[in-house]
């Protein structure tokens, strides 16, 4: 999935939900992001952090 055909299926979304991440141990809100600008052709990676509160 690109960036922008991430954000097209959040607009369809309510404004007011909240982002999950969804891992081994279940469940986790999504608090930052990160890009990684590859060279050589590759395409740059958004990486999704999950929020760390309650571990």
């Amino acid at each position: 999935m690109t960036v922008e055909q991430l954000i097209e299926a959040l607009r369809k979304l309510p404004h007011q939900a909240v982002v999950l991440f969804e891992g081994d141990a279940g469940y986790s809100l999504v608090s930052g992001l990160s890009l990684i600008e590859n060279e050589n052709g590759m395409p740059d990676e958004v990486i999704l952090f999950p929020s760390m509160e309650g571990d």
